[in-house]
């Protein structure tokens, strides 16, 4: 728990961000818009958008009641395309290290707080299935920790 045993508000609207917008960042977005509905405004984006949702991370967050398989990758550079501005988002949680750099660096200019959440990156981690499974619920467990210790237990 945040500051001494209470809970932090929910930002008004938040943004992850990880490097592909494909595994990290859209579990994230996902699961806490299943925690937290629509208590606040949720999305996620990427350094680049060059791979689609990662099979596997539809997976571990269908287990969990988390849909995925709709999600469509974006950078921040398409953020704009989707009707989206960067300065309008209260919170920017990094799950990469690449994506916070490139968070502070579009940021500088407004009042936004930029959180590093070191997040697992399971992508390439374990060869048989079963394995780069244990992986990716490792990242959405990580992702649900963090969420729960930050605002609290699911609301609703």
């Amino acid at each position: 728990m945040a500051d001494g045993g209470t809970y932090q508000t929910l930002p008004q609207s938040v943004l992850f961000c990880c490097d592909h917008n494909a595994v990290r960042s859209p579990m994230a977005e996902g699961i806490m818009k299943k925690l937290y509905g629509t208590e606040c405004y949720i999305q996620s984006v990427g350094v680049k958008n060059d791979l689609e949702i990662d099979g596997f991370a539809i997976t571990v967050c269908a287990e969990i009641g988390v849909e995925l398989s709709r999600h469509r990758s974006r950078s921040f550079d398409e953020m704009e395309d989707w009707g989206d501005d960067l300065s309008s988002f209260d919170l920017v949680l990094a799950l990469s290290p690449a994506s916070q750099r490139r968070a502070l660096d579009l940021t500088q200019f407004y009042h936004i707080d930029v959180e590093y959440w070191p997040i697992l990156d399971p992508t390439g981690l374990g060869d048989a299935r079963e394995a780069r499974l244990a992986a990716y619920r490792e990242a959405r467990d990580q992702i649900v920790q963090r969420l729960t210790d930050r605002f609290g237990p699911a609301h609703g």
